[in-house]
């Protein structure tokens, strides 16, 4: 008897769900579209894998770093940012979510705009670039912004300074970018700058051979370079005398 039950039960449901799905009015748009799931023919894969094998200096213009560069990150940061497949689709592989990152952090394009060269929905592209910037940020930090720690690492940092540059005592040299940016609202005037348009700064802080040692971003752009200094945590901990520089 319960088994009769439960099998009219499942055969009640399975005629919905069919009625459901039929009724002119309940059909959906298909979940991905069909030129989309054929991005590695419709999308940029194909083309940058022509410009890696065969034209170094437009993969370079593409991506902003040369094919080594680009291996050694994949590799870096492919653990972190590769998902596995489905029973419905396959994944988009670590170098599709790193090819599509660093393309919209060389041009800054919108997602909506990004989508037609990747073939990679924007509600999607709005997880993906944030998770690989922030596994980019986790696998670099601790060799390509490696921080001063002792006195001799700022020793080292003002003598770079003075026999390349012959500018003594310097601990590093700080300046400011203005990113343009769409305002967020209600916000006014808070983010315009003097350069006439709306911007958050990253401020950053570089050794003698320009290499990253220290860095801000998302102050708003109306403060100015110093005003963004103030406001750091170097700055704080520089005043409390907590960076060894004296």
């Amino acid at each position: 008897m319960y088994r009769h039950n439960r099998e009219r039960k499942l055969k009640v449901a399975l005629c919905m769900a069919v009625a459901y799905l039929s009724h002119p009015g309940n059909k959906k748009k298909i979940w991905v579209k069909k030129w989309m799931v054929d991005r590695n023919i419709h999308g940029h894969m194909p083309l940058i894998k022509e410009l890696r094998e065969n034209y170094p200096d437009d993969f370079k213009n593409y991506l902003r770093m040369d094919s080594a560069t680009f291996s050694a990150l994949l590799e870096l940061v492919s653990p972190i940012i590769s998902k596995e497949n489905t029973i419905m689709r396959e994944s988009i592989s670590a170098e599709e979510r790193l090819t599509a990152t660093l393309r919209y952090l060389a041009t800054g394009r919108s997602f909506e705009d990004l989508k037609f060269t990747t073939g990679i929905s924007p509600s999607s592209l709005c997880q993906i670039i944030p998770e690989t910037c922030k596994a980019i940020w986790q696998v670099l930090k601790k060799t390509h912004l490696k921080f001063p720690t002792t006195k001799q690492e700022w020793c080292n940092i003002a003598q770079g300074f003075e026999s390349k540059w012959q500018f003594i005592n310097c601990g590093g040299a700080f300046d400011g970018k203005h990113i343009r940016i769409v305002p967020p609202p209600h916000t006014g005037a808070k983010y315009y700058n003097y350069k006439n348009f709306y911007s958050i700064v990253l401020m950053a802080l570089v050794n003698s051979d320009y290499q990253f040692i220290y860095v801000d971003v998302g102050k708003n752009g109306r403060i100015s370079d110093g005003g963004v200094l103030e406001y750091t945590e170097f700055h704080r901990k520089l005043i409390e005398g907590k960076k060894d520089l004296l």
